[in-house]
């Protein structure tokens, strides 16, 4: 199962891109284009996925911001255009 069919979206068929999806870095308000997927094992499940979305000046950022925390799990495409 891919946590990001659970995201609004087409019936199922994969998500879209919401139109007010914002970037998670801090004071950013560009439209986010990329799902980060993390979570913290000291309280989460081992299946469970948080997400956060980024425009591009920030994934990188936000990964290593999560990597260097072992909290990083996937970075995917946000829209169903973009993995094909």
């Amino acid at each position: 199962m891919n946590i990001l069919d659970m995201l609004p979206g087409d019936g199922g068929q994969g998500p879209e891109q919401p139109a007010d999806a914002i970037c998670s870095r801090k004071g950013c308000r560009e439209s986010a284009t990329m799902a980060l997927l993390w979570n913290n094992p000291k309280i989460h499940t081992a299946e469970r996925r948080k997400i956060w979305v980024a425009c591009p000046g920030h994934v990188e950022w936000l990964e290593d911001y999560l990597k260097s925390r072992s909290l990083w799990k996937a970075t995917q495409p946000l829209s169903p255009k973009d993995s094909a």
